[in-house]
């Protein structure tokens, strides 16, 4: 049991104590409001993209895809999101539905689920969760900009949801990556290298970011707050794991499927509940919210997966 125990402190410490000392530096006035928005957009827009690229273009996908992982993920997103959608109906305040939907589905896979994904399974783990990005960043896109748009009683564009998904940098990395793996292009060595650079700012450089964009004063006494959060951090993962244990997962297929799934609600949810409308407020408290309690649940999680040998 202890060894189960350290073996999921030693994987997630290390990420909680760089998002913990993103927000003490921000408290000190070491990182401003700017420099996170600024590394944020960076990230977003420079470094992570690389991170895939590298990743994706230099996986064997005839080898190397785990299909029922990604079948298994597919699967829970869409249903989440179907089923929170209707129950949003049962909200009185409309601007609060699509918000709720989003934050409790869209998780912040491609900084924290992927650092705890290497973190806990290194090497081994960086095709596995490269290629959970590369097939769950479109549909988790879509499914959130539709359920915004449509709990904010306006009818969806299709030229917007095609933009906002086509323009998404994490989805043109990615589908420039499949096409070099799938083609086998050789790609020069001095742009994999610098691509290689680019990547490794990613994690450290996104995670203090993430802690310096907590706000404490968000944690209000909200009920919808913390049915997102339960959604998000427990009854997710925990639906994930249970049918991709049944369907045959173990290893570090399971286990990236569950720190992808237990990954707290992405930042970029906040910027688009304010551009196309809902409840910014609640949206911001789920964000604060899910990223703090996150350590807590994916830590207890991987004690569990690790405890029970399906890691």
């Amino acid at each position: 049991m202890f060894e189960s125990l350290f073996y999921a402190l030693d994987v997630t410490l290390p990420i909680s104590l760089i998002i913990i000392l993103g927000a003490v530096l921000k408290r000190i006035g070491w990182i401003t409001d700017a420099f996170a928005e600024t590394g944020s957009r960076l990230v977003f827009n420079l470094t992570l993209p690389c991170l895939l690229f590298v990743n994706v273009s230099t996986t064997q996908l005839d080898e190397n895809l785990p299909l029922v992982m990604l079948v298994v993920a597919c699967v829970v997103a869409t249903l989440a999101y179907i089923g929170l959608h209707f129950m949003a109906f049962l909200m009185p305040n409309q601007m609060a539905r699509g918000a709720f939907v989003q934050g409790a589905c869209r998780g912040n896979l491609a900084i924290v689920g992927f650092a705890l994904s290497l973190s806990a399974f290194g090497e081994e783990a960086l095709s596995v969760a490269s290629m959970y990005l590369a097939v769950l960043v479109l549909p988790v896109n879509v499914f959130s900009i539709l359920t915004l748009y449509y709990h904010q009683a306006k009818s969806p564009s299709l030229r917007t949801i095609g933009w906002n998904v086509l323009s998404n940098p994490l989805a043109i990395a990615i589908m420039l990556a499949l096409i070099v793996a799938l083609l086998q292009i050789q790609v020069p060595a001095l742009i994999m290298k610098t691509g290689d650079y680019l990547a490794r700012m990613t994690l450290p450089l996104a995670l203090l970011c993430v802690g310096a964009s907590i706000r404490w004063y968000e944690f209000k006494v909200s009920r919808l707050l913390y049915l997102a959060m339960s959604f998000k951090l427990v009854l997710l993962p925990a639906v994930a794991v249970a049918i991709g244990y049944l369907w045959g997962l173990t290893g570090t297929e399971l286990g990236v499927l569950f720190m992808m799934m237990a990954a707290p609600t992405a930042a970029a949810a906040y910027p688009m509940v304010r551009s196309i409308g809902g409840d910014y407020h609640l949206t911001a408290a789920i964000i604060a919210g899910s990223t703090l309690f996150s350590m807590f649940t994916s830590t207890l999680g991987l004690f569990v997966l690790r405890y029970m040998q399906w890691v």
